[in-house]
């Protein structure tokens, strides 16, 4: 068991429109979690596998568990459920410490409402965008009513259908800039739309942020 002492304890959870059992498959089966977690690059099958499959511990019915002590449960009935990821510790636990895990879990539980809620067709192909920027910056990049997760993390999705998800280093509210991670889900695009997605995104991106990048499946991950 890894010493929890120091850890920032968290507790983060979403409500979808699925049954317990579809949300419990969705969070369990590497095929679904291709389509909501992380995002896209060369190592994302080995990650979902180390993740959940490989160190995941059964704990209970429709709950598993981490070294570190954390935990995801899914709980509900057959017409919507609850999915919530927590972790205990004896670290801060004010906003203003940063924890990468805790964050990632708010991106991608925003990514898994969207896609048992809205039920889009088609396979789940991302754009990974990183730099340094302010939140409001980042915020321009799609029109639209931003749905606030905490004071890093916000999502909206824009007129072409897709879901964008920005999470910051600091409180998107900052004035600084800061590391910022924008993700956009698409699906059901074929390669000529996909790549001219991607040309578009990164002609918006390139401008806002320093040291711009964008991954997505035939690239590595970026450094963290």
């Amino acid at each position: 068991m890894t010493d929890q002492r120091g850890l920032k304890p968290y507790d983060v959870d979403v409500t979808v429109d699925a049954g317990r059992d579809e949300v419990w498959e969705a969070v369990t089966q590497p095929a679904v979690l291709h389509q909501w977690f992380g995002w896209d690059y060369d190592g994302l099958d080995a990650e979902i596998k180390q993740i959940f499959v490989d160190e995941a511990t059964l704990l209970a019915p429709e709950r598993m568990g981490w070294a570190d002590g954390s935990y995801l449960e899914v709980s509900g009935d057959d017409g919507r459920a609850q999915v919530r990821v927590a972790r205990e510790g004896t670290g801060s636990s004010g906003p203003e410490r940063y924890d990468a895990i805790e964050e990632g879990w708010r991106a991608f539980l925003l990514q898994l409402r969207y896609l048992l809620t809205v039920r889009p067709a088609g396979h789940r192909r991302t754009l990974y965008l990183t730099g340094e920027t302010t939140g409001w910056q980042a915020l321009s990049l799609a029109e639209g009513d931003w749905e606030r997760f905490g004071p890093r993390v916000a999502s909206t999705v824009n007129s072409d259908g897709d879901l964008v998800v920005v999470a910051g280093r600091v409180p998107l509210d900052d004035r600084d800039a800061a590391r910022m991670e924008v993700t956009v889900s698409t699906f059901g695009l074929d390669d000529a739309e996909f790549e001219a997605r991607r040309e578009e995104w990164r002609k918006r991106w390139a401008p806002l942020a320093a040291n711009a990048e964008m991954t997505t499946a035939a690239d590595p991950s970026p450094d963290n």
